[in-house]
């Protein structure tokens, strides 16, 4: 009985959430090979712990982002608030990584 009533109360409750963006998580390909190596050591900013995860971790202050950097050229973003933060941290990356290109990919 109680359950019933719960479920008929549950059912006349309107539901008008409140949200907002945490976290946008976007991909991109820069189409080349990178030395994760190299570009850890020229930013202290780069962990990259080969034995540990495959991808250099590359943290930007502003905006608060994280990005992972892979071999293959293929970027993870996390912890964008919006697409504009997004932009900002890629061209961010490409600032360091682009002295740091192993080959172009076909």
């Amino acid at each position: 009985m109680l359950i019933k009533m719960l479920i008929n109360m549950a059912k006349r409750v309107t539901l008008k959430p409140n949200f907002k963006i945490e976290n946008i998580v976007a991909s991109a390909d820069l189409g080349v090979e990178l030395d994760l190596y190299a570009i850890a050591k020229a930013s202290s900013d780069v962990d990259y712990e080969p034995e540990q995860f495959p991808g250099a971790i590359y943290k930007i202050k502003e905006p608060k982002v994280a990005l992972l950097l892979f071999k293959n050229g293929k970027i993870i973003c996390t912890g964008a608030k919006t697409e504009a933060d997004i932009k900002k941290a890629i061209d961010q990356v490409i600032k360091v990584v682009k002295n740091y290109i192993l080959s172009e990919k076909k």
